[in-house]
């Protein structure tokens, strides 16, 4: 196997250089092997990485030497690829331990969730770019990542499942068989909320529901006409919710898939990141294709229904995988 070995010496004044300088190596996930010497697996990256670090070095006094190496005597792949395995563990290990302890906390905690929501959604966005950055450099995926990734992931679940639909409402079924052959009304010109929250109301309102489009915001509904995400209307945004998460609230029941969705589009039309989920970058790049691809909102909210339902199938099935290994 090929490595990339950076030998250095750092002069002993200012005493915050050498801190500095394995901090650096220590973010580019870089391992010793020897006293001041560091190896990492031969790629441009790691090259890239490593040249900076030489050139900050010699740049403040010091010695620093970038080689392309193989181990042949002393040490061997096996031994070197360990240490950087190691060093992973217990980068994952740390954080396990700090999504343990806001578990215990939210455990303490639950019945006050109203009150501490911003905390535990902030400490999660906290460990989950934790978790990104490690995994950036796990060059050998180590067995902890999946343990700490999927025990993060549950427990963003929980708290999307008390943030966004704390209990089914009474009556939803009742009601939505009283919404059907309805006309739902909206601006013109979708975009994420409104086209997420017309892919809602045919999924799980009415599948021949019509859509209507007006260009004002003071519309006043006829009959048989339900307004949705825009003022004054019967279904629109309700504090900090966004209107594709008061109608999940009000017609998804329980569906799991259904609260992951309502994350990510709350996350993409407020702009918070409260949820952080991975997927929702993805999602906003291909709603944006789908706008700058058509002005036509039909042809949007089509579209926009594939993405969605190709959506929910991948949580489902990420559920079903999942039920599987245990």
């Amino acid at each position: 196997m090929d490595w990339l070995l950076l030998i250095h010496q750092i002069p002993a004044k200012p005493t915050y250089f050498r801190a500095k300088i394995w901090r650096r190596l220590q973010q580019i996930g870089a391992v010793p092997v020897k006293q001041a010497a560091y190896a990492m697996p031969r790629n441009e990256q790691a090259y890239e990485d490593l040249t900076w670090i030489a050139n900050e070095i010699i740049q403040g006094g010091g010695e620093a030497i970038l080689l392309e190496a193989r181990f042949c005597e002393g040490l061997d792949d096996a031994q070197v690829i360990s240490l950087f395995c190691e060093a992973r563990k217990r980068n994952y290990d740390r954080l396990a331990t700090e999504l343990a302890e806001l578990q215990r906390l939210w455990r303490l905690n639950e019945s006050g969730l109203s009150s501490s929501f911003f905390e535990y959604r902030t400490g999660l966005a906290k460990l989950r770019k934790g978790l990104a950055g490690i995994a950036a450099i796990d060059f050998f995926s180590v067995p902890e990542r999946d343990q700490v990734e999927a025990a993060l992931a549950d427990m963003e679940t929980i708290l999307q499942q008390k943030r966004i639909m704390p209990a089914a409402q009474s009556g939803s079924e009742g009601n939505r068989q009283e919404m059907t052959g309805k006309t739902w009304v909206t601006r013109a010109n979708l975009y994420v909320d409104r086209m997420a929250s017309a892919w809602l109301i045919q999924r799980y309102i009415d599948p021949d529901a019509a859509f209507k489009f007006v260009r004002t915001s003071t519309y006043v509904p006829g009959r048989d006409e339900i307004r949705f995400d825009m003022p004054a209307a019967e279904y629109t945004h309700e504090g900090d919710l966004c209107t594709f998460e008061v109608l999940a609230r009000r017609f998804g029941g329980n569906d799991p898939e259904l609260q992951q969705i309502a994350g990510i589009i709350h996350d993409i039309d407020l702009k918070d990141d409260a949820f952080n989920l991975p997927e929702s970058d993805g999602i906003h790049a291909l709603f944006d294709g789908i706008v700058a691809g058509t002005d036509d909102d039909l042809t949007r909210i089509q579209q926009a229904g594939v993405v969605l339902d190709g959506l929910r199938a991948f949580f489902k099935a990420g559920k079903n995988r999942k039920s599987l290994r245990q």
